[in-house]
């Protein structure tokens, strides 16, 4: 198994890319602790993973509060003794012109995708010098690569954020074992996106923008992750990997 001894913290891992990468991990021999919001599915998720053998906890958990991103940690480390894997997959989108956007709709957006991630990280680093070292993988997105026009330029800036705090990140802290990456998904079938495959003519479009010609499923970007959470990655930091069906290519 590739994460055999394992201990991963996934935000966000209640549904979606989140929920596939717990139950991956676990298969593969992690240990997780499921964090999210979202408690109903975050407790289905956990239990999920337990019913075939696996080893999940779930924990409540809002990314912009400090105080809970220390219980998630605690947690993994009074349960299983150590953290190993970070994996900052929560995060959230909106729709909105820029002249149409308010203060209040930015400080969210950037709160949840770009505060969450540098506060997980920060939370994170502590015991993973303590362990020896560590690997954090952080979601980021296409829209952090390039501009869309259909997407909210908030959404944009926030993953952005991601992807150069990612790189900052993996130079400041590669002396202490801990490798940093990020992930940069294109168009996936999640709730995240279920409103507007809910529309033919974005499908449609998406299908034309995309040389694959549909949308990724949460697994094929789980996989990714995998790789980088894994010691096969024991060379890779302040990298990205973008899983787009070729979307950015063009």
């Amino acid at each position: 198994m590739r994460l055999e001894g394992k201990v991963a913290i996934i935000s966000g891992g209640a549904r979606g890319m989140g929920a596939a990468e717990a139950k991956l991990f676990a298969r593969e021999g992690a240990k997780v602790i499921i964090c999210d919001v979202l408690e109903d599915e975050g407790r289905q998720t956990e239990a999920e993973i337990n019913e075939v053998g696996g080893d999940a906890v779930f924990v409540k958990l809002d990314v912009t509060s400090q105080d809970e991103w220390e219980n998630a940690v605690n947690t993994a480390i009074e349960r299983f003794g150590k953290l190993d894997i970070l994996v900052n997959n929560a995060g959230i989108i909106v729709q909105s012109t820029i002249e149409d956007m308010t203060v209040e709709l930015w400080d969210k957006v950037m709160d949840v995708n770009a505060k969450g991630v540098f506060l997980g990280t920060k939370t994170a680093i502590p015991h993973m010098k303590e362990a020896g070292g560590g690997s954090i993988v952080n979601i980021s997105s296409i829209s952090g690569i390039v501009g869309q026009d259909y997407v909210n330029a908030g959404y944009n800036a926030s993953k952005g954020a991601v992807r150069i705090f990612t790189k900052a990140a993996a130079v400041q802290y590669a002396k202490e074992n801990i490798r940093v990456n990020s992930i940069h998904p294109g168009p996936i079938a999640t709730p995240m996106t279920a409103e507007g495959r809910a529309d033919p003519e974005r499908v449609a479009l998406t299908a034309e923008r995309t040389p694959l010609g549909r949308y990724g499923e949460p697994e094929e970007v789980a996989n990714a992750v995998l790789f980088l959470a894994s010691d096969e990655a024991s060379y890779v930091t302040g990298s990205e990997i973008v899983v787009d069906g070729g979307y950015t290519a063009q």
